[in-house]
């Protein structure tokens, strides 16, 4: 296929799959943090601090790293997203 035949990706996929990657990413990423750092609760897991500042830098490293040299993030290929 050349670009010319590809057909425009809705806007309402785009958006779903960056919330099912955000969605998924934090909860994901921010588990094994708390499992590893002593942050599970019994409602789930609670960061603070340093632990918390890196799920924010692994979740941004998520999206950047997988969108550009990942063929794109989890979500955006179950979608079709990552032309």
């Amino acid at each position: 296929m050349t670009e010319q035949d590809t057909k425009p990706v809705p806007s309402w996929k785009i958006i779903v799959a960056f919330l099912l990657d955000l969605l998924t990413s934090f909860l994901v990423i921010g588990y094994i943090i708390a499992w590893a750092t002593g942050g599970l609760t019994e409602s789930g897991f609670s960061l603070e601090g340093g632990p918390a500042l890196l799920l924010f830098a692994l979740v941004i490293v998520y999206f950047v790293g997988l969108g550009r040299y990942g063929g794109g993030t989890i979500w955006q290929r179950v979608l079709g997203t990552n032309r």
